[in-house]
């Protein structure tokens, strides 16, 4: 039950996180390959850290935006939610797989978008990015494409160490 509910959250959240990118969410500063953004009301605050792959293979495979978020909602206590959107409809019953050197971790899909299930693997991960250099993200897309992304870790750390100071249920 507490994984529907976090998955509800997650999902409502990240369909926001677009648009948020694109106009709502601010900016608020640049770590390596790493982005802090930021988005606040009356009502609530949402923070995430974002990058775009350097590399995407197939290199002309006709995708949308490619990005790997680490998002944070002070108010319902989620530090440190994991997602990728891959661009494109990921293939049902499919997988998506995350590598960092010889760690590797298995992401369930939902549209075009995927996600840790589980709570330790979601901070196992992240631990993993902190001391990596690259990661590789590979997906099937539902017409059968394999694509494999390739992210820059450089500046996670303090990406993320930065959003933990800023997007704190206690900052404003």
């Amino acid at each position: 039950m507490q994984v529907l509910t976090r998955l509800a959250v997650c999902l409502m959240v990240l369909q926001a996180l677009p648009a948020l990118a694109e106009g709502g969410a601010t900016v608020t500063g640049t770590y390596g390959s790493w982005s802090l953004y930021k988005s606040e009301s009356k009502s609530h605050k949402i923070c995430f850290v974002a990058a775009a792959p350097e590399d995407k293979k197939p290199a002309k495979a006709n995708r949308a935006a490619v990005l790997f978020y680490i998002s944070a909602w002070p108010k319902d206590g989620i530090r440190s939610e994991v997602s990728v959107k891959l661009g494109y409809p990921i293939k049902a019953k499919s997988d998506v797989k995350v590598s960092i050197g010889d760690a590797n971790f298995t992401l369930f899909v939902k549209d075009e978008r995927a996600f840790v299930a589980d709570t330790t693997d979601e901070l196992k991960l992240i631990e993993q990015m902190k001391k990596g250099s690259t990661m590789q993200v590979d997906g099937v897309s539902e017409r059968g494409t394999e694509t494999s992304d390739t992210y820059s870790l450089s500046g996670i750390s303090q990406a993320l160490q930065s959003m933990a100071e800023s997007c704190s249920a206690s900052s404003s």
